[in-house]
């Protein structure tokens, strides 16, 4: 039996514990949250996307922390479950490390790359495993394409178009740019990490994008440049007007077969094979119960996770950071460099926060 302790209990941290309660092989043993109401089940967040965050935790019998501090300190926790806002995820995901846990961290990883590379170097060093809750690697239908891609089942990848947009999440810490990144850094960044994932590093990216209801980046759109792919573009937005929803698709264009998926359509995923009927994909659930097991098989068998590190978590803020200068300087073309860090490069650059003596000490590489 592992036992978890879960810090945060906003929508991401009710979505794990609803997977927790559905295992014989978990025992969630603590809950954190510095807000006493949701704490104690008498105030609850909600998702965005049906099956998120379904129950609550005002019917458990659980021991409670106000301080995230002492449920790490709790001996009888395996497990730390950080769901905590962006920019408490690395303080604590360290200290968790440090304690011996094992720690599962909500993307991203850090509000800046400099950061998050503290991050994946303290679990390096660390005795427990560290996984970055990066659901995309996870997703049902996402799955699919990552394995069409690296088997060539239908050639090359000649384009790949990728959208995610969404109305504004609810909650002050969204709303605080400075803490969350905007869509930029908190939504986006799960295509940037996908593409990363399939096509490896890109040589640049050309973004251009705007703010609207944060002080960051709310709504952008990215050329990710490769020299063996034409064409690999994706857009993110939590700008859409208050009733749009949430909505997250891609078209890739193999050599022989063009493949779609739209959480918003019915079907959701769709093959078109020339000479062939179209055909339906099927695809059921999501990806965050897949995840978890993941995590939970990795720690059972004794192995770090491989499907999704933490460097490749460190590696896809600095993917963003590359993006949001892209944007500061109208569109031009951005090389991407992740490593060596960036204090090797003239100084650390921090997300978001570029100011023009840090982008003119290599902020660009």
């Amino acid at each position: 039996m592992t036992t978890v302790g879960i810090l945060g209990l906003g929508m991401m941290g009710l979505t794990h514990l609803d997977i927790y309660r559905q295992r014989s092989d978990v025992r969630v043993a603590a809950l954190c949250d510095i807000d006493a109401d949701r704490l104690h089940g008498r105030t609850r967040a909600y998702g965005n996307i049906d099956g998120q965050a379904q129950g609550g935790v005002g019917d458990l019998s659980i021991q409670r922390y106000e301080r995230a501090e002492d449920l790490i300190a709790d001996p009888q926790i395996q497990v730390v479950d950080i769901c905590l806002p962006t920019d408490l995820h690395v303080p604590y995901g360290i200290a968790a490390l440090e304690a011996g846990k094992h720690v599962i961290i909500e993307k991203p990883l850090g509000r800046s790359a400099d950061e998050a590379q503290r991050l994946a170097d303290a679990a390096a060093a660390s005795t427990g495993f560290a996984f970055a809750a990066h659901c995309m690697r996870f997703w049902p239908g996402w799955t699919w394409l990552k394995e069409a891609i690296d088997a060539k089942r239908y050639g090359k990848v000649l384009a790949a178009t990728f959208r995610r947009v969404a109305t504004a999440p609810s909650g002050t810490f969204y709303m605080e740019g400075e803490r969350s990144g905007g869509a930029l850094l908190d939504l986006h960044i799960h295509d940037t990490d996908f593409i990363h994932y399939c096509f490896g590093k890109p040589q640049a990216v050309q973004s251009v994008g705007y703010s609207k209801i944060t002080s960051a980046i709310d709504h952008v759109h990215t050329r990710y440049l490769y020299d063996d792919i034409p064409l690999v573009v994706a857009e993110g937005s939590w700008a859409m007007a208050e009733d749009f929803g949430f909505s997250m698709a891609y078209c890739v264009n193999f050599e022989r077969v063009t493949v779609t998926f739209n959480s918003s359509a019915r079907p959701v995923m769709m093959l078109y094979e020339p000479g062939v009927k179209r055909r339906e994909i099927e695809v059921k659930g999501m990806g965050y119960a897949a995840e978890i097991d993941y995590f939970l098989q990795c720690i059972a068998a004794g192995r770090a996770p491989e499907t999704i590190t933490l460097q490749d978590a460190a590696d896809a803020v600095r993917i963003t950071e590359a993006e949001h200068l892209s944007i500061r300087e109208g569109g031009a073309s951005v090389r991407v460099t992740l490593h060596p860090e960036p204090a090797a490069i003239g100084g650390p650059v921090r997300a978001m926060r570029f100011s023009e003596q840090a982008a003119a000490k290599g902020a660009r590489a």
